[in-house]
């Protein structure tokens, strides 16, 4: 017999975010990517400083592989699959929701403020806000909105990563 539930009748188990070469659950392609970018240059540039330009080569290489790893454990605290769902139940009930914008008008920027966080870098909104700006023009976000009306969802989406990430790290340090 064909299984006729819904997404929302789904169990969580179903939307596990999987990677898409092992299929285990767990795939965080951002939090990856900006782990083996920023390893991969720390790295490189240490080693280049003591062993020359063969050295930053080999350190990028080394730090790339070690900074995914490390990026994808801190990506974990945030599923994509997660966040899209709790802003797609939760957005016409925030201070800044206009009936004018459907969900998926806000959707490129409460995706652009989760994204934007990085919990290995202290920096605040303000200092994340041109990052987050810059990933929702690029999904489109402007064709249907100012900035000035996304921003507060970005914002909103950036600051439940961070208390997330704060309440996962305070639970892991105990």
């Amino acid at each position: 017999m064909e299984d006729k539930r819904t997404l929302n009748e789904s169990s969580h188990d179903e939307l596990r975010n999987e990677d898409a070469i092992t299929g285990q659950p767990g795939s965080h392609p951002v939090g990856t990517g900006l782990g083996a970018a920023l390893g991969g240059a720390t790295a490189g540039a240490v080693v280049g400083t003591l062993a020359g330009p063969i050295g930053t080569v080999l350190g990028t290489i080394a730090g790339g592989i070690a900074g995914a790893y490390a990026g994808k454990a801190v990506a974990e605290n945030i599923d994509p699959t997660v966040e899209s769902d709790y802003w797609r139940e939760t957005y016409s009930n925030r201070p800044y929701y206009s009936d004018k914008f459907t969900y998926d008008e806000y959707a490129p920027a409460y995706r652009a403020g989760w994204e934007s966080f990085d919990s290995t870098n202290s920096s605040d909104w303000q200092r994340r806000e041109s990052m987050a700006r810059a990933s929702w023009e690029s999904e489109g976000g402007a064709a249907t909105m100012e900035w000035d009306q996304a921003r507060l969802a970005a914002e909103d989406a950036y600051d439940r990563a961070s208390d997330k990430s704060n309440r996962y790290s305070q639970s892991v340090d105990k």
